[in-house]
């Protein structure tokens, strides 16, 4: 297992409504990650969570972890997130902090992860993704990341299976990248190397 500073890309994924069958094609194609991390935030009843990971593992050629609070983030993983997840940085690195708040609508939330994230765009390439869902969770969040110079990808209309999201990401934020979901894939693998 690599060190955290060995760390050099983050690649962060909102999804909702449609997610889980794109991202299993996602992390299908991966490679075995050096120095990229990923942390995908699908919107998801806990319950459901520890299921996804295992059928996610089951075609992956890396670690996937359900985050747990004070998790460190180590390169070469995958992390999926639930409840409220947040990244801060401590003296040993990067970590994961878990929450539950009524004042957050969605589990997990992608505008907290996002957000939080934000602050280190400037540290590690960071690669912000919105695919389908609906609603507006995590638009904001990637908005945030763009304006700090982090690139972002979300869906074109066609590809993603609800609309909501993908749409509003393409409305709010100027610089983003509209592809489908094999270029997403391309996109991301291409990041990682």
């Amino acid at each position: 297992m690599l060190e955290n500073s060995q760390l050099e890309r983050v690649i962060l994924i909102g999804a909702s409504t449609g997610g889980p069958g794109q991202i299993e094609k996602i992390i299908k194609a991966l490679p075995k990650l050096k120095h990229t991390t990923i942390i995908i935030a699908q919107h998801m009843a806990l319950d459901f969570i520890a299921s996804f990971v295992k059928r996610l593992g089951e075609h992956s050629s890396n670690s996937i972890h359900i985050i747990e609070n004070a998790l460190r983030l180590r390169a070469g993983e995958i992390y999926i997130c639930q409840g409220i997840t947040t990244i801060h940085s401590t003296n040993v690195g990067l970590e994961f902090h878990l929450t539950c708040s009524k004042e957050y609508k969605y589990n997990p939330d992608i505008n907290a992860l996002f957000s939080s994230f934000a602050p280190f765009v400037k540290s590690y390439k960071t690669l912000g993704i919105i695919l389908t869902g609906i609603g507006d969770d995590g638009v904001s969040g990637c908005k945030e990341l763009s304006l700090m110079g982090a690139r972002t990808i979300t869906q074109t209309q066609e590809s993603a299976i609800v609309d909501g999201m993908p749409l509003r990401a393409r409305q709010s934020i100027e610089s983003i990248e509209i592809d489908d979901t094999n270029g997403i894939k391309n996109k991301i693998m291409e990041f990682c190397n």
